[in-house]
């Protein structure tokens, strides 16, 4: 099973304190990601994809979701349009669903083996996109289900059957999906964009995203910026612009990201690439995420917050869809 939205009717578990709720998911992605024999870089190695992950949640209701919508397109989803999709026989509404964000980061051994690479991604790379985010999956289910177990309802956006990425195409950005990961990790207070499209987050640009909406209460972690581009030196100091040279495809400008030119990148030349470390290969590349200050840090002095802390959420300006 790929969709896991069980639990409909069951009772909600009994815990009052949002931040107890909070410490529980934040140690259930923990625990995952740190033991689970999942979090590998496939068969023939032992090597962990990903690193310690970053929980951050954000409330369902939160006034950001609706301006995507309107921003992306009316296919794209709030936390209430799955949710309800999901469960169409419950009555809910969107303030009482809370979206649950968690970040990936590469490991050391796979950010050093890419930075020597001016072409094409290295074999940890390409291992990370591949067998790294189908343990993303499997960490998807997992929240799902521990939700489930303890009366939550909760479905995981991307593993819907109607999640879209390939067809979905947005009037204003072009080639985008329904629900997009590195949104909710936005709204959610893990980070802004740079000029590659790629989130910033506290554990920098070179990770993973993932996410669950559940019918649960837990206080929204701080959004420690109103601009969405804040964590980028291109857009807040004026300089840098090192994923620009660092895109073997040309696809990133001044202007900004060339999606279409991207993507035919990495389905043309990637993927054959990568068939020499494992049958059908793998679309990933990547380097706009290697070599280039925020990589491994956020290279601007934002008074990053302290994402174990629950508080009330900013306002934010518009933020670039796709």
């Amino acid at each position: 099973m790929i969709w896991l939205p069980y639990g409909q009717g069951r009772p909600v578990m009994n815990i009052d304190n949002g931040d107890r709720l909070a410490a529980w998911i934040d140690s259930t992605v923990e625990d995952f990601t740190g033991n689970s024999p999942e979090n590998s870089l496939g068969k023939g190695t032992d090597e962990k994809a990903w690193g310690e992950p970053l929980v951050a949640y954000s409330r369902g209701d939160d006034p950001l979701y609706d301006k995507l919508r309107g921003d992306i397109g009316d296919f794209y989803w709030t936390p209430w349009v799955i949710f309800n999709k999901a469960f169409p026989n419950l009555d809910v509404s969107p303030d009482t669903l809370t979206v649950i964000s968690w970040v990936l980061p590469q490991t050391d051994g796979t950010k050093s083996d890419n930075r020597k690479e001016t072409r094409y991604p290295s074999e940890r790379w390409a291992r990370a996109r591949i067998f790294g985010e189908a343990f993303n999956d499997q960490l998807r289910r997992h929240v799902v289900e521990v939700l489930i177990q303890s009366g939550i309802e909760a479905v995981a956006p991307v593993l819907y059957p109607l999640w879209n990425w390939k067809e979905t195409i947005s009037e204003r950005y072009g080639l985008a999906s329904n629900w997009s990961e590195r949104h909710a990790a936005y709204v959610s207070g893990l980070g802004t964009f740079g000029l590659c499209e790629g989130l910033i987050s506290p554990l920098a640009k070179a990770v993973r995203y993932g996410s669950v909406v559940a019918r649960i209460s837990i206080p929204p972690t701080i959004r420690p910026y109103t601009d969405h581009h804040a964590y980028c030196l291109f857009y807040s100091e004026g300089n840098c612009g090192k994923c620009i040279d660092r895109c073997p495809a040309g696809a990133i400008t001044p202007e900004g990201h060339d999606k279409a030119a991207c993507w035919d990148y990495i389905q043309k030349i990637t993927e054959a690439h990568t068939k020499y470390f494992f049958p059908g290969g793998s679309d990933s590349c990547g380097f706009c995420q290697r070599s280039v200050p925020c990589e491994s840090e956020i290279p601007v002095d934002h008074g990053v917050c302290e994402h174990r802390e629950h508080t009330s959420r900013a306002e934010d300006n518009d933020v670039q869809g796709g």
